[in-house]
């Protein structure tokens, strides 16, 4: 049951965040004040596998906050690379970073490197649990 609770923590989490980030680009790259966000419902379960961030936190829990955060940060990499490379082989993965000028095979953005390591930690305190 609290795997399942932080699945649904996470995935409504990264679900805001995604939004909160697509309604700022829609201001500062189209110029709309109306900040309209864009996501998908194929977000909310990729969201959702930040849950795995807290088995990897208790076995890094004693490193520096700098080496879990890049620990995340690669592991965001790596449920993006592969949870887009699935979704585009199925036709329905909802982003394309093509375009970036640093990417791999459009499915993962490097210079987002910064933001999921935030996110990352996010998702760490978010999940992790509470000495009683």
């Amino acid at each position: 049951m609290h795997y399942l609770t932080n699945f649904f923590k996470c995935g409504l989490c990264g679900w805001g965040l995604e939004c909160f980030w697509t309604g700022c680009h829609s201001l500062l790259h189209d110029k709309s004040k109306k900040l309209t966000c864009t996501t998908s419902i194929w977000m909310f379960p990729i969201y959702g596998l930040a849950v795995f961030i807290e088995p990897i936190y208790r076995l890094i829990k004693d490193k520096s906050m700098l080496f879990r955060g890049f620990i995340y940060t690669f592991f965001i990499f790596f449920v993006e690379y592969g949870t887009g490379t699935y979704l585009k082989k199925k036709e329905r993965c909802p982003w394309d970073y093509t375009d970036a000028k640093i990417n791999i095979k459009g499915i993962v953005r490097l210079d987002f490197a910064p933001l999921w390591f935030i996110v990352g930690l996010l998702f760490e305190r978010l999940i992790r649990k509470k000495k009683s």
